[in-house]
């Protein structure tokens, strides 16, 4: 063989050994699968305790469902060109890659996140939650 196959063999032997590193280290990671998250829980503190009555009204909205949706990117087209889209056609959105996705519930704002997959699931890791002050100022 000459040196410059034995080059290229080389550089994509070392390709492969990587490839197989980081499968093996995704593959340890979905064997972990998704943990669950903590939250704070809604109950009283020493600042602000709840009442029996007010326990009781936030006990009943906490059984309200709500729709959450991820948002990759917005844009806005014609119904010219809308009814002019079929299978492959692209729609340029106004983000750009890698950026975080927004989180949504009930159409506001609450976090930001990015795309995972768990054991060949589609998820959200969410990397910044909207403050409560700003999710009321949003509303008004």
């Amino acid at each position: 063989m000459s040196d410059e196959q034995n080059e290229i063999d080389d550089v994509w032997g070392e390709a492969m050994a990587e490839q197989e590193t980081q499968e093996a280290q995704a593959e340890k990671e979905s064997e972990q699968g998704a943990k669950p998250v903590e939250l704070d829980d809604f109950n009283a503190t020493e600042d602000n305790p709840l009442s029996g009555e007010e326990r009781r009204k936030l006990d009943a909205i906490l059984d309200i469902p709500v729709t959450i949706s991820m948002e990759v990117g917005r844009t806005q087209i014609s119904i010219r060109n809308l009814l002019q889209l079929n299978q492959g056609s692209v729609v340029e959105l106004d983000r750009l890659a890698g950026e975080p996705l927004d989180v949504m519930v009930n159409g506001t704002l609450i976090a930001h996140g990015e795309v995972v997959v768990v054991n060949d699931k589609f998820g959200i890791r969410l990397t910044d939650v909207i403050s409560q002050t700003e999710r009321i100022k949003k509303l008004k």
